[in-house]
């Protein structure tokens, strides 16, 4: 059983830094490797997006064999960082709308907004309910 879930952890990490890869070569490939060839910068978005699927389904395929407390845990972390990337994303960018913020409110921050909450999240869970 272990050794599924090393397996299962080992396949979401591989299409997780392959979907980050190709993110950075879509994201400056058109401007520092192919001087924004359009056929090569949608080639590498698609390329992009397909990466992104298969690590959902890569980590979809770890959740479905988690326990039922894992489970939970996951779960209710998942609602919290939906919720609060929901709520804290409008604000954000009514914030830039409304030039009440010194800077552009970039997807980059919600992001890691979103990142930084779910691992939060779990965090807590994990120690209320062990």
């Amino acid at each position: 059983m272990k050794l599924e879930r090393t397996k299962r952890v080992k396949k979401l990490a591989i299409w997780t830094w392959s979907w980050v890869a190709t993110m950075a070569i879509a994201t400056f490939g058109p401007e520092f490797i192919w001087d924004g060839h359009p056929f090569l910068t949608t080639f590498a978005i698609l390329v992009n997006l397909a990466n992104g699927i298969l690590m959902i389904l890569a980590n979809r395929d770890l959740f479905n064999h988690f326990d039922e407390l894992e489970k939970k845990i996951h779960l209710e972390s998942m609602a919290i960082s939906l919720g609060l990337a929901v709520v804290v994303g409008l604000t954000f960018s009514i914030l830039d709308q409304q030039d009440l913020i010194p800077f552009k409110a970039d997807i980059g921050f919600l992001v890691m907004f979103i990142g930084i909450t779910y691992l939060v999240s779990v965090f807590i869970n994990t120690r209320r309910y062990k």
